[in-house]
């Protein structure tokens, strides 16, 4: 304890930079290719997506971590309304009057009649059910199932990218549903690490199985990334010529970044942790570390889904 402020209060507070360093990546992304307002609300809904579903996974790494159900509601409630103004981003595109100009009718008409407007729905109720589940969860402590949560969860972060331009290709919708999952499993179970798990032993329990469920995750999310990748663009060149493809290959370069420095940790602060060798003030500000270049890439991803 520092000054009455429990020990890490400080590091937890700064899992904050997740916001501003993936609002940097949308920001790299508008340098890069150009990519609408809609963006920054997209990768908004991602990362509270992923925060709800790694929060829901957590208990499944370590027996003594229980899901903090306030918190879920809150993070799914924040979801809730991202997909809500991702939809309306949506709709006046579709429309062709923008946001601002989007009326109650026009809105109405791509929520009932356009098929994007009806799988956005879907994850919208899916979220606002997420919210109300938890939030009862925290009020009737007796009667709650983080797997219902968990179901949702995982069915509205793949459902846009199952639906998108992906799914025209041969197995693209798989590849594409992987890609969103594996992604957000990823970020999501770090993330609420760094929430949720306290003292030294915390992380010796629960680290080592985060390290051992990243990795295939993060394999998943490289592979499937490569391949739409080049399904998408059609060759190599594309790359380098368009904005599209720009915006891609800085998300591929910060995702080797990321493999890397996966690599170093598994070989450092992974078996440190487990040795009890290192405080769980350090274990958090290297997940704070992790999870603020995640965030970029994230916003990255953003970018992509708004403009591809």
């Amino acid at each position: 304890m520092r000054n009455g402020v429990p020990s890490g209060t400080d590091e937890r507070i700064a899992l904050g930079l997740v916001i501003p360093t993936g609002l940097l990546g949308v920001l790299l992304a508008w340098a890069l290719g150009g990519v609408p307002a809609a963006a920054a609300v997209r990768f908004g809904a991602d990362i509270a997506g992923a925060a709800v579903l790694g929060l829901t996974i957590l208990p499944r790494l370590a027996d003594r971590i229980e899901v903090p159900w306030r918190m879920l509601a809150v993070l799914a409630g924040l979801w809730c309304c991202l997909e809500f103004a991702t939809l309306a981003f949506a709709a006046g595109d579709v429309v062709g009057s923008g946001v601002r100009a989007l009326s109650p009718a026009d809105f109405g008409t791509y929520l009932m009649r356009i098929s994007a407007g009806q799988i956005g729905l879907a994850i919208l109720l899916a979220t606002a059910a997420i919210t109300v589940y938890a939030a009862v969860a925290f009020r009737r402590p007796g009667q709650r199932s983080p797997d219902l949560v968990l179901v949702f969860a995982a069915v509205s972060v793949t459902l846009r990218p199952i639906t998108g331009h992906m799914s025209q290709q041969l197995a693209g919708s798989v590849l594409a549903g992987v890609h969103a999952l594996a992604a957000s499993t990823w970020l999501g179970l770090l993330l609420a690490l760094g929430l949720v798990v306290r003292g030294r032993r915390g992380w010796a329990a629960a680290l080592p199985r985060y390290s051992a469920v990243a990795l295939p995750m993060i394999a998943a999310v490289a592979l499937t990334g490569v391949i739409n990748g080049l399904v998408r663009l059609g060759g190599v060149e594309p790359f380098f010529t368009t904005g599209y493809g720009r915006i891609m290959l800085a998300k591929s370069l910060l995702l080797a970044a990321l493999v890397l420095l996966g690599w170093w940790w598994r070989r450092s602060w992974v078996v440190a942790a487990a040795a009890h060798r290192i405080s769980a003030e350090a274990s958090l500000r290297r997940a704070v570390l992790e999870v603020s270049v995640m965030a970029v890439v994230f916003g990255l991803a953003a970018s992509l889904a708004v403009t591809g």
